[in-house]
């Protein structure tokens, strides 16, 4: 086995062992949640006796690891379990909702990882002058306010003074894309400039480290322009450090969209979680916390592996 395949392997095995810690971690904090499942289903006025029919009957006087394994079990052959509010199968609610959050966090990351990769270039052509200092100030503005209040500042100059875009993102699976694109604009807009910051400046970082190599001086000894530097020489040796920023942050895309979700009433998997934490739903909880997880971990694992088969380093870490 060459040492890529091992160390490919390395990482997938920890990658599982990371997901079923953190299903013990999910399981655990819903299960020490306040307040009672059997309860919130029957209401108040439930007798005794409706009340120990419940809980027998959705398990819940089983011990905690053998309801632990059930689950875990159910989860490895494809089955999410039921609603407790609904009686529906979990399964078909996530999968659509979980489509609508992709198809949201792939617009923003259309547009936030171009344009922060364009930025971290120009901020290194300019670096130290005026086009170096404003993207950086625009860009460390927009990470320092909470993403509930650049959504409800977009939605108060776009939506309601200008009303170019509506200020609840709704999708249809009858609309088309441009209506979808037009709806999930401002959601999309909030993402952007959430995770813009960061990566703009993990490139710009990346690619300075990588200036002050010899073969950097030796291209400019040569009289190449500084552009040409930069995109034929700086750039591609950076592509390592700058993968793997734009990954973690694809991953809070999908993973960190609950507050956007929730301010937009976008029909995703942040608001399918936030209205069943509510109704204190364990099994929907359980579900949507391990595929978020699961998803973060999965990209993660994505940007190991792709700094691995770019960087001969690590294929050697002795």
């Amino acid at each position: 086995m060459g040492p890529i395949f091992k160390l490919v392997a390395q990482r997938i095995a920890l990658g599982l062992l990371l997901l079923l810690a953190v299903s013990v971690l999910i399981f655990v904090g819903t299960q020490i949640l306040p307040g009672d499942v059997a309860q919130s289903i029957l209401g108040q006025s439930a007798t005794p006796q409706a009340l120990a029919n419940l809980r027998e009957e959705l398990g819940l006087n089983d011990p905690a690891h053998v309801r632990y394994f059930r689950w875990l079990g159910g989860i490895l052959q494809g089955d999410l379990g039921t609603a407790l509010s609904n009686g529906q199968e979990i399964g078909p609610q996530i999968a659509r909702r979980l489509g609508n959050t992709l198809f949201l966090a792939f617009w923003a990351a259309v547009v936030a990882v171009p344009l922060a990769i364009l930025l971290g270039l120009l901020a290194v052509r300019y670096r130290n002058r005026w086009p170096d200092k404003l993207i950086s100030g625009i860009t460390l503005a927009s990470i320092s306010l909470p993403e509930f209040f650049i959504g409800y500042v977009l939605i108060y100059f776009f939506a309601v003074k200008l009303r170019w875009f509506p200020s609840v993102a709704t999708v249809y699976d009858s609309m088309s894309l441009l209506e979808k694109l037009n709806a999930i604009a401002l959601p999309v807009a909030v993402l952007t400039l959430v995770v813009l910051a960061h990566m703009m400046r993990m490139t710009r970082a990346a690619i300075l480290n990588v200036m002050q190599s010899a073969y950097i001086e030796t291209a400019e000894l040569k009289g190449l322009s500084a552009f040409n530097v930069i995109s034929r020489h700086a750039f591609p040796n950076a592509i390592s450090p700058i993968v793997n920023v734009v990954m973690i942050n694809l991953a809070y895309l999908v993973v960190g969209v609950v507050v956007v979700e929730v301010i937009f009433v976008y029909p995703g998997m942040g608001q399918y979680l936030v209205d069943h934490v509510a109704k204190r739903d364990v099994p929907v909880v359980q579900a949507t916390g391990l595929i978020f997880a699961g998803v973060y971990v999965g990209l993660n694992l994505v940007a190991d592996i792709v700094a691995i088969v770019s960087n001969p380093r690590l294929r050697h870490p002795k």
